[in-house]
């Protein structure tokens, strides 16, 4: 694992150490590794919905469309 060292300012050093108590991570660390992956994910997602808005549109899901889902589903389920 590689090591990188964060300057802060006193308020976000003191927002940190009061996150790390309060919400039970064990090191400063630990809170902003998962910060980074959570950021990382927020990353992916916005890809996804990018990529999505860009495609062609497939069929409208309305009413009908969300019935033949169901549908289909207890029909593969034996329901």
């Amino acid at each position: 694992m590689s090591t990188m060292n964060i300057s802060l300012p006193d308020s976000l050093k003191t927002f940190v150490d009061e996150q790390v108590s309060q919400r039970g991570y064990g090191t400063s660390s630990e809170y902003v590794r998962e910060l980074i992956r959570k950021d990382q994910d927020r990353l992916q997602l916005r890809g996804l919905l990018l990529a999505g808005a860009a495609s062609a549109p497939a069929v409208v899901a309305d009413a009908a469309y969300f019935a033949g889902l169901r549908a289909r589903v207890a029909q593969q389920t034996g329901q």
